[in-house]
Formats: C-alpha cells, sequence, structure tokens
C-alpha cells in the first residue's frame, strides 16, 4: 500500500503525496522532491549549522525553506520556515513516529502545525513541520517555552511538574481556563501515546492576535516503543510521581483539583478521547510508515493506556 507522506491516505504507485497533503503546504505545490542528501550529509549538516539555529533538541535539525516553484526544500541558515528533524543511525524510525504521532493528535482536535515526510536521496525519511512562530513574510511571533518562564535551564527541564504548568498557564495566558482544557487533552493523549518526554521545553505559549495561549502542539513522539523499557511515563511528575499513573491522578486530581475544571466535563472530554483511540488509531496506525513490529508495539501500548484510564 502506498500511501501520502503528509496525510497518510491511500494513494497509487509512482506518486509520493496526495493533492490533499500538497494543498497543505500550498495549493500550488505539485510535488516534493527527494531531499538531496543521504543521512550522513544531514548529520554532517546538522552539526556544521547547529549554532544557528534557534530550536535545540537530541534530533539533529536544519532550517529550511520550502520552494513552491521547485518543489523542493532548501536548506538555510536564515529565514527558514520549516525545521526538518533527521533520525539518528541507532534510531531509524523516529522521523515515521513522529509524523503518525502528529497526525494523531491532529485527529482527535489538538492543534498542531503542517507536517510530513519527505525522502533523502538514500530513502532514509525526514521528518518536517512548519514552524508556527513566524508571521507573514518576517514576523516573529513571541513564544516562551516552560523552562523560561518558570526559570529553569534546558539542564534542569525535567526538574519541575505538571502543576507548575497549570500554574504558569494560570499566570500568563489570557483565557486559563480554556488553555487548561487544552492542556488535559495533551496530557491525556501524551499517556496513552507513551510519551514520556514532555519536559518544560516542549510547552509552550504563543502571543498571537492579541491572545497569549498554548502553541500548536510539537515534539509528540511515542518515546516508549523506541527506549523500549522506559523507567518513567512522563517527563514532569504528577503528585510527586512519574510513573504507575491512574485515571484517579489524571483526571479527578490534574483535570479537576489543581486545573479546577468541571468533573462532568472532563470526564466526557477523557470518555471521548478513549473511544476515538480505540476505534479511529489501529487505522492510522497500520497506515504509518512504521515497521511492522513498530505499528504492533505502539498499538499494544495503546490499547494499554486505555485500559488504564479506564480503570476508576
Amino acid at each position: 500500500m502506498n500511501r501520502c507522506r503528509i496525510t497518510l491516505e491511500e494513494i497509487p504507485d509512482g506518486i509520493r503525496y496526495s493533492r490533499a497533503g500538497l494543498k497543505r503546504l500550498d495549493p500550488r505545490l505539485m510535488g516534493i522532491q527527494l531531499l538531496p542528501y543521504t543521512l550522513a550529509q544531514q548529520l554532517e549538516e546538522a552539526a556544521a549549522r547547529a549554532h544557528k539555529m534557534s530550536v535545540q533538541g537530541v534530533q539533529p535539525k536544519l532550517s529550511a525553506v520550502l520552494r513552491i516553484k521547485e518543489s523542493r526544500f532548501e536548506v538555510v541558515d536564515r529565514g527558514g520556515r520549516f525545521i526538518l528533524k533527521s533520525c539518528l543511525p541507532q534510531w531509524p524510525e523516529v522521523p515515521a513516529n513522529e509524523a503518525l504521532t502528529m497526525t494523531l493528535a491532529e485527529s482527535v482536535g489538538i492543534e498542531v502545525p503542517v507536517h510530513g515526510l519527505v525522502e533523502a536521496t538514500d530513502g532514509s525519511m525526514v521528518y518536517f513541520i512548519r514552524r508556527f512562530d513566524r508571521a507573514g513574510q518576517s514576523e516573529r511571533l513571541p513564544l516562551e517555552d516552560g523552562a523560561q518562564l518558570l526559570g529553569h535551564t534546558r539542564d534542569t527541564k525535567y526538574d519541575s511538574s505538571m502543576e507548575q504548568v497549570v500554574g504558569m498557564i494560570d499566570r500568563f495566558c489570557t483565557f486559563p481556563v480554556i488553555e487548561k482544557r487544552k492542556l488535559m487533552q495533551r496530557v491525556w493523549f501524551c499517556f496513552l501515546t507513551g510519551n514520556e518526554d514532555m519536559h518544560l521545553k516542549n510547552w509552550s505559549l504563543l502571543s498571537r492576535s492579541g491572545r497569549v495561549t498554548l502553541s500548536p502542539a510539537y515534539d509528540l513522539l511515542n518515546t516508549s516503543i523506541i527506549l523500549k523499557n522506559p523507567q518513567e511515563e512522563i517527563a514532569l511528575s504528577i503528585r510527586g510521581r512519574k510513573r504507575n499513573l491512574n485515571r484517579s491522578d489524571l483526571l479527578d486530581y490534574l483535570a479537576v483539583e489543581r486545573c479546577g475544571l468541571p468533573p462532568d466535563l472532563m470526564r466526557t472530554d477523557l470518555e471521548k478521547l478513549l473511544a476515538q483511540a480505540e476505534a479511529e488509531w489501529p487505522a492510522w496506525i497500520h497506515q504509518s510508515f512504521l515497521s511492522e513490529p513498530k505499528r504492533e508495539a505502539y498499538l499494544q501500548l495503546v490499547r494499554q493506556r486505555v485500559a488504564r484510564l479506564r480503570i476508576t
């Protein structure tokens, strides 16, 4: 089965992208050429340009613009509107994992930027995502992550808690109740998809249209199937714990008690998410670009986590 590298929908052999997928990037776009770098060359370029990147992290990253007329991504030092994330040799399926997880998030109504996969000349997959802190020709939208807002550094980005993230939203967001409801959906989503790496730098606030809100979601990955035997279930503690979390922790305590959100509304939101995970996610997972063993591991983890959040 051939699938679009953006939408994951089935498409005819011989093409890489559906019209619907390309239109998400630009209505004029007719295709996307192979990225003209092997994996080794991508890693070299990322290392050489790392000091020029405004975003950092474990994965090698390149800044790029999309040349519509030439149907290609071009790596640049300045003015990039896209981030290209290569895989590491020890984790070759990370781009496909991130593309799938971001698509699952979008399927349940979580705001995510336009994203997808592009293939390199050696056949390796590269994940791309449009920057959401850019507007117009050159405007930069004010964006601050949780580490900045809570006085942490890159080295202490795990030394916090979800309770402090809730406090950050209360303090800085224009309409905290709206953003805390969005926060809870993302917390539940990350638990269901095995993401134990949502540290402070992955929770950001964005100023746009005169409002301070949660930024679109980013860096969503099923890290549990990458690390295989993770020691923790979340990056930031809840009730002082990072593992053995249950429905009471994530619903009654964090959503209702700490966020102050209505119990009936939170139960309805959680049950809707669990129903979507059960009914819709298996098809998305099987349509992904993960290998069959990784698909099965992903699906098994989702089923286990759904069951845990159904236990009262």
